[in-house]
């Protein structure tokens, strides 16, 4: 079994195969399309044989098809047949959840990924549960509106930080996890870690795109280029108050 696994993003769409040392990734974007995304892929990854694919999908899933359109991409992902377009087996799951199963060490995990939005998956003794918690009300809007990508550049680190913080604390308090994973390619600016709390790599997406099919991932590569850095954060207003 040769197995493709595709991370899909707000930002970028990555891609490893099974006996490469090798990440690939292009852009993604507001336009980007199920069917187009799949194009994309098929050129990107061509010279690697493959026969399976794992594809974590940024919104909801049930039993490998994905039933909502994303917030951060563009529409007609819903509905379409993955299978059909790759022309093998298909496995997708949230990407969120492939995350997390990239850093699963047993027992109850709860993994919340700092990205374009917030990713949200818990896995319970070897099972795997979805969530999306990043479209629930925090404060006068939703997680998401606080702690996503928008928020960072909006609103500066130091004030992003304390939301994750705040955001963290109340999760673990409602869910009560034995472990927890903060992942997503902004994690790295967390600097103080809440209780039960680790970092986890964004990378852990791939192991986690293999052990869908049974196969433990090949050693993670650095990407072969960079990708975007985090948005450049605005100073407030002089005078102006942040809490």
């Amino acid at each position: 079994m040769k197995v493709l696994v595709i991370d899909v993003g707000g930002s970028h769409v990555k891609i490893m195969a099974t006996g490469s040392s090798e990440e690939r990734h292009f852009v993604s974007g507001a336009t980007l399309s199920g069917p187009q995304m799949v194009r994309r892929v098929k050129a990107l990854a061509r010279g690697w044989k493959f026969d399976h694919v794992a594809m974590g999908y940024p919104g909801v899933v049930e039993r490998d098809r994905i039933v909502t359109e994303p917030h951060n991409l563009g529409r007609g992902w819903a509905g379409y047949d993955y299978a059909k377009g790759f022309g093998c087996p298909v496995r997708v799951v949230n990407d969120a959840a492939m995350q997390a199963l990239g850093g699963y060490r047993g027992g109850k995990l709860l993994f919340l990924g700092f990205g374009t939005g917030l990713g949200t998956a818990m896995i319970v003794d070897d099972v795997i549960v979805p969530m999306e918690i990043a479209h629930l009300p925090y404060r006068k809007k939703t997680f998401e509106d606080y702690v996503g990508e928008r928020a960072l550049a909006r609103d500066g680190v130091d004030k992003w930080r304390r939301r994750v913080d705040d955001v963290v604390r109340r999760l673990i308090a409602a869910l009560q996890p034995e472990d927890v994973v903060l992942g997503g390619g902004n994690a790295r600016l967390i600097t103080e870690m809440p209780p039960r709390c680790r970092i986890g790599a964004n990378s852990n997406a791939f192991p986690g795109g293999f052990r869908l099919w049974g196969q433990q991932a090949p050693a993670l590569p650095t990407p072969s280029t960079p990708l975007s850095k985090a948005p450049r954060a605005r100073r407030p207003r002089r005078g102006r108050k942040t809490p």
